[in-house]
């Protein structure tokens, strides 16, 4: 009876030091302290026991606490802290990139603009020669941004009127052609040039003059021309004849 006395009162003991370490952890308050307390305030009323059945409620709401929400905060602030270091490299390369295309589109209008100036001179100067007579020019089509713009041949061949392109003959349209490939080769000259039946629209006369206009370039350039017009052929100082062994 003794040893189940004692048995008790351990027990006791201990639940009373469990009771002492929740009431310290919970609400940094003895178990001493609390009874005291208890003791010398005055008995709860109506009011206080709703207020502490909802005090209550709320606990049971918010669940158990989370021991490692401060290592887990310490982890998601880290992990925030990195991908704000990658958004704002993000963001540094793509105003880098932003810059980079602004300055390359300015210079490309500039390098544009220029390079239309140069071959439409060019054109305008070698169209009269081409068809002994008449005048011709680019424009550029209605566009704000120079980039998107494209471009027009209008041409005046001798004794018709000012037209666009479209409406020229085939030859005629072979010939504007013509001054327009050279006016861009004029331009940006290159060692070597291979022309591929260019001549095949043209008439006996327009081939004459397309001829003359290739012997006066030939000082500085090598012209290859793969032609079937005699005349052509006749005008070329190297003569290479390709034929088939069998039709």
């Amino acid at each position: 009876r003794g040893t189940e006395t004692r048995a008790d009162a351990d027990a006791a003991r201990r639940e009373v030091e469990v009771l002492d370490e929740q009431l310290v952890d919970r609400h940094q308050t003895p178990l001493c302290e609390a009874i005291s307390d208890h003791h010398n305030s005055a008995p709860p009323d109506e009011n206080d026991r709703r207020r502490a059945e909802e005090l209550q409620r709320l606990v049971q709401r918010m669940g158990g606490v989370n021991l490692q929400a401060i290592e887990e905060y310490q982890e998601a602030a880290a992990a925030v802290t990195a991908l704000t270091a990658q958004r704002d490299d993000l963001e540094k390369a793509v105003a880098d990139l932003r810059a980079a295309i602004a300055k390359m589109n300015r210079e490309s209008r500039l390098r544009f603009r220029a390079t239309f100036d140069a071959v439409n001179e060019q054109f305008q100067r070698l169209f009269p020669r081409m068809f002994r007579g008449g005048r011709a020019y680019l424009q550029l089509t209605e566009s704000e941004d120079l980039l998107e713009a494209g471009v027009e041949i209008v041409a005046q061949p001798p004794g018709k009127k000012l037209q666009t392109i479209e409406l020229l003959s085939v030859g005629e349209k072979a010939l504007t052609a013509v001054s327009l490939v050279f006016a861009l080769f004029l331009y940006k000259p290159s060692p070597f040039c291979v022309l591929d039946e260019v001549d095949e629209p043209l008439d006996d006369g327009n081939v004459g003059r397309f001829c003359d206009l290739i012997h006066d370039l030939a000082g500085r350039t090598q012209f290859i021309v793969v032609t079937h017009v005699k005349q052509t052929m006749e005008r070329s100082e190297v003569l290479y004849g390709v034929t088939m062994e069998e039709p």
